[in-house]
């Protein structure tokens, strides 16, 4: 037996960013070996366990298997708090053994019971219509170190809120978590965090203290001026300190200090004059009000906490026309902004910041905000200054900022911090073509600003909702950009929790604010059963299926309202259809081209159909045959009510088409000979010439039509589309300046004005689904099995791209793809992770390859573009209508 030089690199439990404080006792271990490996296939592994406080003896289990990601704990469950030595090496194909990896893995409370703390509040409770003062809470107690044992004692914290919180010890930030715990469905779960504390502790008189804002539990939620109090009225810290196992048990109090309000939508109010922000001697402080645990679940999240991921300089200073001063940062973003150095004394003494994504006509454009404020309040004089101020418990969408009472302001002066819950980076792409690398851009950011603590619609007006509509067409998108498996998880649960209380209807945001009456949509009650398998897909989680299968059973079984002859949806309310299409009206977003219960029905089949694949996959084959057997009976149905005899499709758009070629919903047995798929397939080319190449779809229709055209032999239609530059089209937003993705396609007119739809906003991330066929046709990389296990590497040349690359890191390890076209070759570069095959596909030859780096060349021409008019009486091709 020999040990290589190859070896493991990471360790993982569940999906945890962290393995302290997990939240299951028998969590699935995955790893990934070392990039560089050569045709490099595991046959075995072995996984030692050695549990805290076991000396000598530990257990070694060996499994013959090839399944490096999520294999079953091997050993006794884990108690509450217990800790796990744990070793992990994998054997090759050809007989040897990596190095032993060895790690840690702590469980945290795992059920309520372990809670031996109240909740604490500020005393008397606020009042009830009012925005929620932020409040600080101090415990004081003293441990002598050692305890006389001659060791350092072990110290955690778990820590969650009604509201947020930052928690602090001895004068010193716990953590940098932003805007804990997060938002869930609080009425059924709370998320909780684990810290480690060790270090922060001192001989004799320790200070245990916290920060408490409304967040979104108590404070102002939904658009129209929403509504305070939707999850409860009292915002409220629960904090248990254990030093070797047990709880601290000592009065809290409770003082208010410097932020005299927080609040997500419209900002904070923060005044230097008052006792010190995180200053916990200094103030006023009385008894708390302590009450018990509410009936929730108390979890320990697997989604990534919200941090402050990058920092943003200011690019330029402007004055407007009216006078006002306006920092552009360059980059519209979620987040706040710090001060690095003290204002200027005015005779005001105050600082306002006013966010806004856009200048309308040279002046912050306010009006998309609607009823947001997102305004941040600084009141000057206080004797310690306000450098390094950045809000508490708020963040803004935002690229300019009016500033006001700071004369002489310098870019050095202040920037953007931009949060997002802290999911690892996985997917990067890069072409020849700057346009299309500037759209990528804006697909990321507005991933990145909508990613903030769970997939929003956006970050900066009334709304910052977790609308399903649009994380249901974004996620392949979303979890090729980012490792958003535990993020993902736990929305879904969140899903379920609030999908029950409606009778298997999907609230069209989840968590439910309940403050509009939810009613079954397509598409965005669909969420139910697309992103489940689309987390699958992306990372081969069996267990997201299991858990979320009583979901998507509600969903299609009571959920959708149903014909009860045909079983499509019934036609008695009309649906949202292909949402924000570019000829609905400005006022009206559904009335689009495309028939809405077209589109409904279509999508109906497609979950059908995914609910039976899930179904075999997690081996219920009952329930699959049944889906099955449904979505067949659906397609018949679907046909007699929407396709004609030869093959004509009633409300024949872009979408329409789109939907049954990439669905592909076709009939069992066709009775006329048509060969729907080459109908259509023409049809959908002809529809985009005789558009000129531009967008015609919404939300139903934008993350396919791509794909589609150069999935059924119309590649250059797809790439003149992509390059096309007037509007409706993604880089004429890009040549009007946009750094995110817009929610219309016409958010800003060419004429510096705002669209005067009131949904009008500047980061939205659902049109930027074109992002996939960026990865998987330009950049031709794409998962041929559920994890990554089996790769295809197929890039599609086209337009005047002439060179690209794409990485992503599966669950298995990076995969790259670089590819380029020179004197009439194309020469690509392919490198595949350990215990991987990717199956190669170029013009003229196919190969098989495993892990390591390989290179292939094969004769190329770029095909004619920009593509021939076929049909004479369309228009002809003009000089402007795309980027070379």
């Amino acid at each position: 037996m020999t040990i290589t030089a190859c070896e493991i690199d990471k360790v993982a439990f569940e999906h945890y960013a962290s393995p302290l404080g997990i939240n299951t006792p028998s969590p699935r271990i995955s790893w990934t070996i070392a990039r560089g490996a050569k045709e490099w296939y595991q046959s075995d592994y072995e996984i030692e366990v050695r549990t805290a406080g076991e000396t000598g003896h530990a257990e070694i289990h060996s499994v013959k298997s090839d399944n490096s990601i999520l294999v079953p704990w091997p050993s006794t469950p884990l108690a509450s708090r217990q800790r796990a030595l744990v070793r992990v090496r994998a054997r090759s194909t050809d007989g040897d053994w990596t190095a032993w990896r060895e790690t840690e893995v702590e469980a945290g409370l795992l059920d309520n019971q372990e809670w031996k703390s109240s909740f604490v509040a500020c005393s008397p409770p606020p009042t009830q219509s009012d925005s929620k003062r932020p409040f600080r809470l101090r415990q004081i107690f003293t441990i002598p170190l050692g305890q006389g044992t001659g060791k350092p004692p072990q110290a955690r914290l778990y820590v969650t809120a009604l509201g947020v919180y930052e928690a602090y010890m001895n004068g010193v930030r716990v953590g940098d978590d932003i805007l804990a715990p997060g938002w869930t469905s609080y009425n059924s779960r709370l998320a909780y965090q684990t810290h480690d504390v060790t270090h922060l502790l001192r001989e004799g008189r320790n200070v245990i203290g916290a920060w408490v804002g409304e967040g979104w539990y108590a404070g102002n939620l939904g658009y129209n001026g929403g509504s305070r109090n939707i999850f409860g009225e009292r915002p409220a810290l629960l904090a248990q300190l254990e030093i070797d196992g047990k709880a601290i048990q000592t009065e809290w109090e409770y003082s208010f200090g410097a932020v005299v309000s927080s609040e997500i939508y419209n900002g904070e109010v923060y005044d230097s004059r008052l006792p010190d922000n995180d200053d916990l001697d200094v103030g006023e402080w009385s008894p708390v009000e302590s009450f018990p645990i509410p009936d929730v679940k108390l979890f320990s999240s697997q989604s990534p906490p919200i941090r402050a991921v990058q920092v943003v300089r200011p690019v330029k200073i402007i004055t407007t026309p009216g006078g006002n001063t306006v920092v552009d940062f360059g980059q519209n973003l979620g987040g706040v902004i710090r001060l690095l150095a003290e204002p200027s004394s005015t005779s005001e003494q105050r600082l306002v910041i006013r966010h806004a994504e856009v200048l309308e006509h040279g002046e912050l454009g306010t009006r998309p905000l609607r009823y947001a404020k997102a305004t941040d309040t600084i009141h000057l004089g206080g004797a310690r200054g306000v450098k390094g101020y950045m809000p508490k418990f708020t963040f803004h969408g935002f690229r300019y900022a009016e500033v006001t009472g700071w004369p002489g302001i310098t870019l050095d002066d202040l920037e953007a911090i931009v949060f997002q819950s802290s999911m690892r980076r996985t997917g990067h792409f890069h072409c020849s073509h700057p346009l299309i690398n500037r759209l990528h851009e804006n697909a990321l950011w507005s991933t990145i600003g909508n990613t903030i603590g769970l997939p929003t619609d956006c970050p900066q007006r009334d709304e910052r909702l977790g609308w399903t509509g649009d994380v249901c067409v974004f996620s392949p998108t979303m979890s090729y950009l980012f490792d958003t498996s535990g993020f993902l998880s736990e929305w879904l649960q969140d899903l379920w929790h609030d999908q029950r209380k409606l009778d298997g209807v999907v609230p069209i945001f989840i968590p439910d604010t309940g403050t509009d009456v939810s009613t079954p949509e397509a598409i965005w009650g669909d969420a139910a059963v697309v992103v489940p398998h689309d987390v699958y897909l992306a990372y081969g989680d069996t267990a997201v299926l299991e858990r979320q299968f009583q979901s998507i059973r509600m969903w299609l079984d009571h959920g959708v309202k149903r014909d009860s002859i045909t079983g499509m949806w019934s036609r008695d309310r009309d649906q949202l259809g292909d949402w924000l299409a570019p000829r609905a009206p400005p006022e009206t977003p559904n009335m689009g081209p495309t028939d809405n219960m077209l589109v409904a029905d279509a999508w109906l089949i497609h979950s059908t159909r995914t609910a039976a694949k899930i179904a075999r996959v997690i081996g219920k084959q009952t329930e699959s045959s049944m889906y099955t057997h449904q979505a067949s009976r659906l397609t018949e149905a679907f046909y007699n009510e929407y396709v004609t005899a030869s093959g004509r499709l009633v409300s024949e758009t872009q979408t329409a088409v789109c939907l049954l070629l990439h669905f592909e919903i076709y009939p069992e047995s066709c009775k006329s000979g048509v060969d729907y798929r080459s109908v259509f397939a023409e049809r959908l080319s002809e529809l985009v010439v005789k558009a000129n190449w531009l967008i015609d779809t919404g939300f139903a229709g934008t993350p396919i039509v791509l794909p589609t055209l150069a999935d059924h032999g119309h590649s250059s239609h797809a790439y003149r589309m992509l390059q096309a530059t007037q509007c409706p089209s993604w880089l004429s937003c890009v040549l009007l300046d946009a750094t995110t993705i817009w929610e219309r396609w016409d958010s800003m007119l060419a004429d510096g004005s705002i669209n005067p739809g009131e949904m009008t906003s500047f980061n939205h991330y659902a049109l930027g689904s074109v992002a996939s066929f960026m990865h998987k046709h330009i950049g031709g990389l794409s998962p041929l099995s559920p994890g990554w296990k089996d790769i295809l590497v197929q890039p599609q040349p086209g337009g005047t791209v002439t060179a690209a690359s794409t990485s992503h890191i599966s669950p298995y390890g990076m995969i790259e793809v670089e590819w380029e076209i020179q004197d009439e070759q194309l020469q690509v570069v392919v490198e595949v992770p350990p215990n991987c095959t990717a199956q190669i596909v170029l013009p003229g030859k196919k190969a098989t390859a495993g892990s390591g780096r390989h290179q292939y060349t094969v004769p190329y021409l770029l095909p004619q573009f920009p593509p021939a008019v076929l049909v004479p009486h369309f228009a002809p091709i003009r000089p402007n209508d795309y980027a070379a």
